[in-house]
């Protein structure tokens, strides 16, 4: 039997792990979310063991906990994660990487610094058209 060198990977073969897939099948070409924006808590975050200092299963934010997103960034460039900063005082860590499913916008995301360049805009075609 021949091999075929240029067929590396049988393209019936179904891929079980969310990095070669794409994007999860869960994450919007753009982001759900904006920097700043207040996000809850939809589902308990527990240690995958990336976090030394809690054994592995352990609860770090709880489901319903009110945060805000500080700030966006991918996992191997193809998984969006949002780095969350959690206030609940009962949380075993402040700051942890969240992705989409696990949050729920609670309120309006607002780009203050479009809305500031439309506002400076406005002014300066206001005061040089005079």
């Amino acid at each position: 039997m021949a091999v075929d060198h240029k067929q590396i990977v049988d393209a019936n073969t179904f891929l079980h792990d969310s990095v070669t897939a794409n994007r999860s099948g869960r994450d919007e070409e753009v982001a759900k979310f904006g920097i700043g924006q207040k996000v809850q808590l939809l589902e308990d975050i527990k240690n995958d063991g990336t976090y030394p200092h809690a054994p592995i299963g352990a609860i770090m934010v709880q489901k319903g906990a009110i945060g805000y997103i500080k700030s966006i960034g991918e996992f191997l460039q193809v998984i969006r994660v949002y780095e969350v900063h959690f206030l609940d005082v009962n949380a075993l860590i402040e700051v942890v990487g969240c992705r989409e499913h696990e949050l729920l916008a609670m309120e309006d995301y607002r780009d203050e610094v479009q809305e500031e360049l439309e506002f400076m805009k406005k002014h300066r075609e206001k005061y040089y058209s005079k």
